[in-house]
């Protein structure tokens, strides 16, 4: 009898070691969790649904990554209630909460709650090497893909092309489909935001010889001068095999956030997964090597969900009042 005791107490023992590690507190959990992503070959789609994922093997719930417009629609979906969790970037999130966002002109988007940094998305181009396009100048006239309508790139590429004098044909399509098109010449190049590599250039470059930029020595102030919300990055030689030289461009910084309502518990579980497991998030995309704690001073304007305020608190982090 005493050693099918000490076995039960081993296989229990073993249970709780393999299990996930499920929070406590979970009054108010629902059953499933909805996280807006972005377009298929784009960034977002693989960190979103690769974070999903790792919210269901480690705490226990049931969450998926929908494919969306992108952070326009998806900070939207989240103060619609729509969607619990979101991923955006603070340039189309910043215009949502002054109710000046192109999906819903108006409506102060107030519900909206910040979770954690993800990454830095810069904006750059790519085209086949024998358009002979080698910077944004040369776009003019140009047949040229944004992304999706409402979504980071597709927001604001068309917005530089007017800042810096630059007339071109803008279409609008999903990540996958654009660089089909261009690998197809349905269209000349292809504009885009999201953390760096971007799956679908990799993609692109692994078939095709291409040339990928960002904004040239000329045109890069003009930009800063025009977004004050931009910051200027370099995406460095070597991000994409085959492309040794460094690009110059701008950047938005990405939260994940959350309705107001989801539960405290929830929030702080969700956060702290995110913030003290690197290895595993960078895992999930490249990009996530700035996923960190350091980063959570990049949102500057909305406030921090209560149970992510707690997570940061624990962490000896003073989050400012306006920001609670």
């Amino acid at each position: 009898m005493n050693k099918i005791k000490k076995y039960l107490s081993a296989l229990a023992i073993a249970a709780m070691m393999t299990a996930p590690a499920v929070a406590q507190d979970r009054e108010g959990w629902p059953n499933e969790l909805t996280i807006g992503t972005a377009s298929q070959g784009g960034t977002y789609f693989v960190y979103g649904n690769g974070f999903a994922s790792y919210i269901t093997e480690s705490l226990g719930l049931n969450a998926t990554g929908e494919v969306t417009g992108g952070p326009v629609q998806n900070v939207t979906l989240v103060e619609t209630g729509d969607h619990l969790m979101g991923l955006v970037t603070m340039g189309p999130a910043y215009d949502a909460w002054t109710g000046k966002s192109e999906l819903a002109p108006g409506l102060e988007h107030k519900s909206i709650r910040a979770l954690f940094p993800m990454y830095q998305t810069p904006f750059q181009v790519i085209a086949l090497k024998s358009s002979g396009i080698k910077s944004v100048s040369d776009l003019a006239g140009k047949r040229v893909g944004v992304g999706p309508a409402g979504g980071t790139p597709g927001t604001y590429w068309p917005q530089f092309m007017t800042a810096l004098g630059i007339e071109a044909n803008i279409s609008n399509a999903g990540a996958s489909d654009a660089v089909g098109q261009l690998a197809d010449g349905l269209i000349d190049a292809f504009a885009f935001a999201a953390g760096v590599p971007i799956s679908a250039f990799s993609q692109l470059a692994a078939e095709q010889d291409v040339v990928m930029f960002g904004l040239s020595e000329s045109e890069l102030p003009k930009v800063l001068e025009a977004f004050p919300a931009m910051a200027p990055l370099t995406i460095p030689a070597g991000t994409y095999a085959g492309h040794d030289y460094d690009q110059p461009t701008v950047a938005l910084w990405n939260f994940a956030i959350a309705h107001q309502d989801m539960p405290e518990s929830l929030a702080y579980e969700i956060t702290k997964l995110a913030m003290e497991n690197p290895d595993r998030m960078v895992q999930i995309h490249a990009a996530a090597s700035e996923t960190l704690v350091a980063n959570w001073d990049k949102n500057t304007f909305m406030p921090y969900h209560p149970g992510a305020v707690r997570y940061f608190t624990e962490k000896g982090i003073t989050i400012p009042d306006n920001l609670k």
